[in-house]
């Protein structure tokens, strides 16, 4: 894992003891004036911190958020806020709402209400669902953007509260989502592996653990599994079983693709305005996501081109996979 999904995977020792420090720096600038302006500096930088290591403890949020109030930081709280609200998947229009807000007068507000409706715990947030919320998270879900890794982690714990609860085949559809906007999550692939494999759906556990093992070369849990089956089907006739059909890949890698796809649109009108097809159209497409930086949807397309026997797009999935990287 690189040094960029190490610092987004929470570390909550780490978070608590930049918490605390940023909590002894505000009770110094409470008890000396004439240092309040250091002691808050230093202050906010622990604060800062916190939340970097452990962006799933509110605690930490509501301290950087108390800090940059203390400091009259009125854009900074606003930067806050903005953030907070990208982790728990908020809409662009409701990030725009924020507009012209006095932040120093109602941003502490704006934060509580936050967590009181969109807990950043799971626990606490399933059991505050009540009639039909549960329907209107499904709604979110399924139209949200989920390329922050952050974003990803808080709504995978949510899945997994929501399937832990016995709503299965929820979590399956649901799950789909996140994966498809961050196909790097192997901790994901790998629990979702194991649902279907216990559910006995032989393909689709297969297809998820050869995800984790295309992700994780030195993680052999798809040919582990093979050697699973076949050890129970040992003393019977049935035929071995050797993985999904080509079309049953094919079909998985395009659901996938569409569920990434954010400039579909642009990148066919670009495509068709083409006067001369000197270029292959599938490579023309991958070229195009690529610059634009839609790395998941390139990546699920480039997969789907190898599987059905497309060896040039190896280079062009080496390359996405890179992105997500």
């Amino acid at each position: 894992m690189d040094s960029a999904s190490v610092l987004q995977h929470p570390r909550r020792n780490l978070g608590s003891r930049h918490r605390s420090q940023a909590d002894r720096f505000v009770k110094l600038a409470k008890q000396d004036p004439s240092r309040e302006s250091e002691n808050l500096a230093w202050a906010e930088q622990n604060a800062q911190q916190a939340v970097l290591f452990d962006f799933t403890d509110e605690r930490n949020w509501r301290c950087l958020a108390i800090v940059k109030k203390m400091r009259n930081d009125g854009e900074g709280l606003a930067l806050v806020l903005e953030d907070l609200f990208i982790v728990l998947g908020r809409d662009h229009v409701q990030l725009n709402q924020l507009n012209g807000v006095n932040h120093l007068d109602v941003g502490i507000e704006l934060l509580e209400a936050a967590f009181i409706t969109d807990s950043l715990d799971p626990e606490n947030w399933f059991s505050s669902l009540k009639g039909d919320d549960l329907e209107n998270f499904t709604n979110r879900c399924r139209r949200l953007d989920f390329t922050d890794q952050r974003a990803n982690i808080i709504y995978g714990r949510r899945l997994e509260r929501i399937r832990i609860a016995g709503h299965e085949d929820l979590f399956i559809d649901l799950v789909q989502h996140l994966l498809a906007h961050r196909p790097a999550n192997h901790e994901l692939w790998m629990e979702l592996g194991r649902l279907h494999e216990r559910r006995n759906e032989i393909d689709q556990a297969w297809l998820c653990y050869d995800h984790v093992q295309q992700l994780r070369p030195t993680d052999k849990v798809r040919d582990i599994f093979l050697e699973r089956l076949k050890d129970a089907m040992d003393g019977k006739e049935s035929q071995p079983w050797s993985g999904p059909s080509l079309r049953t890949r094919s079909d998985f890698l395009s659901r996938m693709q569409n569920l990434s796809q954010s400039a579909t649109d642009i990148v066919e009108d670009e495509i068709v305005s083409e006067q001369s097809e000197t270029i292959d159209p599938d490579l023309k497409k991958l070229q195009i996501l690529i610059e634009s930086g839609e790395a998941a949807e390139a990546f699920f397309m480039a997969r789907s081109l190898l599987t059905s026997g497309e060896a040039w797009a190896e280079e062009w999935m080496v390359k996405a996979q890179s992105m997500l990287d």
